[in-house]
């Protein structure tokens, strides 16, 4: 799988959110941006619900290893001024 082929397969099953994707093959970086995450208090609650959205690749083995970073969309706004501050 690509990265962009993850990106769009979340996007489509999890269209609360946006998606940033890297990787390749079997193991991917994702970064979901959502208000979901607002009410999804602890990180385990969050991480699952980028990993239902791939459910179907991870059980087929299309799909080997997986990070997941959640943010809000005002914590990504932030993360993203420290970076370039």
């Amino acid at each position: 799988m690509t990265s962009d082929q993850v990106r769009d397969l979340l996007s489509t099953r999890l269209p609360a959110c946006d998606f940033y994707v890297q990787g390749e093959g079997s193991k991917f970086a994702i970064t979901a941006v959502g208000d979901v995450f607002t009410e999804l208090k602890m990180p385990v609650k969050k991480q699952q619900y980028v990993y239902a959205g791939l459910q179907e690749e991870i059980a087929s083995g299309a799909i080997h290893a997986v990070t997941i970073k959640t943010y809000t969309p005002e914590q990504w706004q932030n993360a993203q001024h420290l970076q370039v501050g």
